[in-house]
């Protein structure tokens, strides 16, 4: 079995496909670029929103980026704050990608934002509010054969797939960011599906030997039955050469211990070195904690615009 394979069969079953049916909910003129809901179909019986980002004046065929929002335990955000429409701007980076000319999708993932159990329902029962919800869905899933990151992963896909269907988006030019939970994904995404061009994760891993040796909780959708037994998360990075991929750390980022992560860069480097693609792996480690800095997000966006953008 190839460690793809191996991999896969941590991940478990991933939902039935269907078609999208996408269509465009609302529109409005944000004065600098246009903010869309559009809705579209993740699996059967369940039908999602997300916000599209668009550039004014775009024309042709146009880069994409799919923008993943991070945990932080503020399960009431999602979508909302890599759009833009959240208070802390350090987060808005679906907002700056689309300034920079990226048509731009932020969906929610499952238990945020939109994708919650009604208010009255929350009320009535605490096992729908916030982390328990979030617990009580991992154990949906495992219980079905699945993890709740292979539910992850096919709906992030189907914001993919609905991005293909928009004639003014490039398909050969698609790209993943995210911060934290979002830098998981876009790790997870970026390894699973070969559509995305170019993956940029801000403090969104380390090795999990070395966040389960320091006694650190994360979120439910980063276990899987048996990661462990075949490899760490540095294998899933190299798996991603030569492809495009980078990672951003804080040296004080007290949820990703240091050691793991510089041990990622470490036997990526060489994965990217041995395979001839040295230019296609790229890391920062800033003085800091948990967070997403604008010069950081500068340098990640040149990155992005080394590979997504036309010269």
């Amino acid at each position: 079995m190839s460690f793809r394979e191996s991999v896969l069969k941590c991940l478990g079953k991933f939902p039935e496909k269907v078609d999208l049916e996408g269509e465009i909910v609302s529109s409005e003129d944000k004065n600098d670029h246009i903010l869309q809901r559009v809705r579209y179909y993740v699996e059967p019986g369940e039908r999602v929103e997300s916000y599209l980002l668009i550039p004014k004046n775009i024309s042709g065929k146009n880069p994409a980026i799919i923008a993943i929002h991070q945990h932080n335990g503020e399960f009431y955000l999602g979508k909302s704050e890599p759009a833009g429409l959240s208070k802390n701007s350090m987060y808005h980076y679906g907002l700056e990608l689309c300034l920079r000319g990226y048509v731009v999708l932020c969906p929610d993932n499952l238990g945020f934002e939109d994708r919650r159990p009604e208010e009255y329902k929350r009320k009535e029962k605490d096992s729908l509010e916030g982390m328990n919800y979030e617990r009580l869905l991992f154990c949906k899933y495992i219980l079905e054969g699945s993890t709740l990151q292979a539910k992850y992963l096919s709906d992030l896909c189907r914001g993919i797939d609905f991005l293909e269907t928009l004639d003014f988006v490039d398909p050969e030019r698609i790209g993943a960011i995210g911060h934290s939970l979002g830098g998981q994904e876009t790790l997870w995404l970026t390894w699973f599906d070969k559509r995305i061009k170019v993956g940029v994760s801000s403090c969104g891993f380390s090795q999990m030997k070395t966040i389960i040796r320091d006694d650190i909780i994360h979120n439910y959708a980063a276990y899987t039955f048996g990661l462990l037994n075949i490899g760490d998360i540095a294998d899933i990075v190299c798996d991603i050469a030569p492809r495009p991929f980078l990672m951003a750390n804080g040296e004080e980022d007290d949820i990703f211990p240091i050691d793991g992560v510089k041990d990622i860069i470490s036997k990526a480097k060489k994965k990217y070195i041995e395979m001839g693609y040295a230019e296609n792996f790229n890391h920062i480690i800033f003085k800091g904690g948990h967070a997403f800095p604008g010069d950081v997000r500068m340098r990640a966006y040149e990155w992005i615009d080394r590979f997504l953008k036309e010269n």
